[in-house]
């Protein structure tokens, strides 16, 4: 059974070019309710942490300096089938391959700064949840 929690980042860019609003609107639209959300600034070893996954890939330094290069917003959503529906509000990696009115579609700028970040499964859910919030910040 799918899970009901889906974890998700506003990127730097999308942060810069002042999405943080329309995203997060579009994401309540959606049905999603926010149990945990913080305005924070990733150091780079924190976001070489986060992004471990795709240490051995080339675009991994790249990576973790966009991730590092200013503040983002990180929050929990909930929702039946989370981390699906989540995926499938947020688009295709690529925005050019994004579908119309995804928030990838209306908010990134490159496949690099594609806006947001949506967990791929309910374990990595949980895992990225808990890299971000104690138990005592989400509600």
């Amino acid at each position: 059974m799918s899970g009901n929690k889906t974890f998700t980042m506003i990127k730097p860019g999308a942060v810069r070019n002042g999405h943080i609003g329309a995203i997060l609107a579009q994401i309540n639209a959606a049905g999603f309710r926010i149990v945990a959300l913080k305005y924070t600034k990733l150091s780079k070893e924190k976001a070489g942490e986060f992004y471990a996954v795709h240490k051995e890939r080339p675009f991994y330094g790249e990576l973790c300096d966009f991730m590092s290069s200013g503040p983002i917003v990180a929050a929990i959503l909930e929702k039946d089938n989370a981390v699906e529906d989540f995926r499938t509000l947020i688009g295709a990696t690529n925005p050019a391959d994004a579908a119309e009115g995804t928030i990838r579609a209306k908010y990134a700028t490159s496949i690099g700064e594609n806006a947001v970040h949506g967990s791929d499964s309910d374990l990595n859910a949980s895992i990225e949840g808990n890299f971000h919030f104690a138990g005592t910040e989400m509600f």
